[in-house]
């Protein structure tokens, strides 16, 4: 008779504490504690699926009641009890399974079996699988049994999801917590497995599955008897990724070398022939950042033992990330991360992916502006060869916009104009480069003179005859200047008549450039609306006297700046206060405080009575 066949999972389950995989430390703890005596009423066994938290379970309970135990702490196998417990008749280990078996009245009926004392054997064990299914009203009915049960019996909870159990249950038990298994302990596990099943396996796909495992042993034993199933017992990497239905690693091997020689037409080539296959574009970003992750650790050979992958991968990762740039690897995973977040929403998902290949592509020459961690800006033509390229310059970069506008500094002589008017020149033009210069003479460092003729007492004072020789040479070369140079310049700005939009928007520009002190000040900037009233000159009607005091002591200030902003040099401003019967006064706190002192006698005398001070 043809033998029934037993999955691997079932057939090679751990019977020994040293025969379970990757939980050394958990397993040496529970050998100690039944060699010593120190048992616990209550276990809770905590870890991902797969792990062996129902399997710990078992051989504990099977340890405990056996009646001959090695001096190794390992059950004997050969008594009665562990007879009973291998071939499933033991009546000293009751399992349940909370997950269906959740509601008040199952519990009820466990309790009336944890009376009733073991009939043979030593403890009566309790192995409650997926507790956290429990219902709250069972969980209640359970709490008094679980902290204070016979001398007898011992319960074992296991769980997956320990955030889900009620701290009162948490704090009955002793708690221990399964880990993942690693990728190697896997490999070696299943080495075994096809050793003693006459399996031949190559270990790149051995290391394929345990990725694809994601730490759990019996979801890498189960896909290990499908592979077999699908190569007949000769396991190779190339039927492993065909069966797991994986983007083959060495796609990404191959996008790396041609992201690093600039090849964006082998990239796309590539990305199609992925998509072609049946595979999503997200998997393929997502699986290309995990390569760009290891070629990151691999740089270091110190750094090697932390990539999961087999021998051979380690060695060709590194290889790979010794002719990278730590800046392409960088820049590279932070466009594989917005490529992903982004590809989720987007609706033209492949060109999604595309233009991330393409920037990667370009991230990775050494020059440009791009050094750091930050993406360049600027893209360069896609393709080098061919019609696309029609052997076209790159034009040059574009100065930004800001750079632009802003006007380059004059150097303006303070000659009179036939007119007998001083020029006028913006206050940091305004330095004098000679000697020392009579100020009553010469009108520096005012935007807008309070008078634009010249007063009597200053007409008559002569200069030294080095200063007015220069000064007539600077007024001689002004004048002779070719049309659109120079005054003629000046005049042509300021024919343009005075836009509102453009005074609005130089006015909320000052207001936000002004300092953390001056917060009073911008604010009631903000608060009002420049009006123009003429070619060159706007109005803005305050609410009170303290801003327009405000607004006067800054007025040079605001017209220099808003010149600068509109290319301008005539701009004026008037400030005026509205009817006070209609306006509604802010006040800062200062002048809050002041004038309520003004206001209020009571107030006053508070203030002098307390030695009220403003914070």
């Amino acid at each position: 008779m043809e033998e029934q066949y037993i999955v691997s999972a079932r057939k090679y389950r751990p019977m020994t504490f040293d025969s379970v995989v990757g939980q050394r430390a958990l397993t040496t703890t529970l050998k100690n504690a039944i060699l010593s005596g120190r048992l616990a009423h209550a276990y809770l066994f905590c870890g991902p699926r797969g792990v062996g938290k129902t399997t710990c379970a078992r051989i504990f309970a099977k340890t405990i009641n056996c009646e001959h135990l090695t001096p190794e702490g390992d059950p004997c196998g050969e008594c009665e009890s562990c007879k009973a417990f291998d071939e499933g008749r033991s009546l000293c280990i009751h399992e349940l399974d909370a997950a269906s078996n959740n509601s008040v009245d199952d519990i009820r009926e466990l309790i009336e079996q944890v009376r009733i004392p073991p009939q043979s054997g030593k403890y009566k064990v309790f192995i409650i699988d997926e507790v956290h299914m429990l219902s709250q009203q069972a969980f209640n009915a359970f709490l008094k049994t679980l902290e204070e049960p016979p001398r007898y019996v011992v319960f074992i909870l296991a769980t997956t999801e320990k955030h889900k159990i009620l701290p009162t249950i948490l704090s009955r038990c002793q708690v221990y917590d399964f880990a993942r298994i690693t990728v190697q302990s896997i490999v070696d596990h299943l080495k075994y497995v096809a050793e003693k099943e006459g399996y031949t396996a190559e270990e790149d796909a051995l290391g394929l599955i345990a990725q694809k495992a994601d730490g759990g042993m019996r979801d890498a034993l189960s896909l290990f008897d499908q592979i077999v199933s699908f190569t007949q017992g000769n396991v190779t990497y190339e039927a492993t990724v065909a069966n797991l239905n994986m983007v083959d690693v060495e796609y990404y091997f191959r996008l790396t070398d041609s992201l690093l020689e600039k090849n964006i037409e082998s990239s796309l080539l590539l990305l199609d022939e992925v998509l072609q296959k049946g595979f999503d574009g997200g998997n393929f970003i997502n699986g290309y950042a995990s390569h760009l992750r290891n070629l990151l650790v691999a740089r270091d050979a110190r750094t090697l033992p932390l990539l999961e992958l087999s021998e051979n991968l380690r060695k060709r990762c590194h290889e790979q990330a010794l002719r990278c740039r730590p800046q392409f690897i960088f820049r590279a995973l932070r466009l594989a991360n917005d490529c992903d977040q982004a590809y989720r929403t987007s609706r033209n998902k492949r060109l999604q992916v595309e233009l991330c290949l393409i920037e990667m592509a370009q991230e990775s020459d050494e020059d440009g502006d791009g050094a750091g961690l930050g993406p360049a800006k600027i893209l360069k033509p896609i393709f080098s060869n061919g019609a696309a390229s029609g052997n076209q310059p790159t034009p040059a970069p574009k100065k930004p916009q800001a750079q632009a506008q802003k006007p380059e500094p004059r150097v303006v002589a303070t000659a009179k104009t036939p007119e007998g008017t001083p020029a006028k020149t913006p206050e940091k033009e305004k330095k004098p480069k000679l000697g020392k210069i009579d100020l009553n003479a010469i009108s520096i460092g005012v935007k807008k003179p309070l008078s634009q003729n010249p007063s009597p007492e200053t007409e008559g004072i002569s200069k030294p005859n080095g200063e007015v020789a220069l000064e007539q040479q600077e007024s001689q070369t002004q004048v002779t200047k070719p049309s659109g140079v120079g005054v003629h310049d000046d005049e042509e700005k300021n024919q343009k008549p005075l836009s509102e939009d453009e005074l609005r928007i130089a006015w909320q520009h000052f207001a936000n450039s002004l300092p953390e002190k001056e917060k009073a000040t911008a604010e009631r900037m903000r608060a009002v609306t420049p009006h123009v009233i003429g070619d060159n000159k706007f109005r803005v009607t305050v609410g009170n006297p303290f801003v327009q005091k405000a607004l006067n002591m800054m007025r040079n200030d605001i017209l220099i700046f808003i010149d600068t902003e509109l290319n301008r040099e005539d701009v004026e401003m008037d400030i005026e206060v509205e009817n006070i019967e209609n306006a509604v006064l802010t006040f800062s706190k200062p002048e809050l405080f002041n004038q309520m002192l003004k206001d209020f006698s009571s107030f006053d005398k508070l203030h002098e009575f307390f030695g009220l001070e403003l914070n």
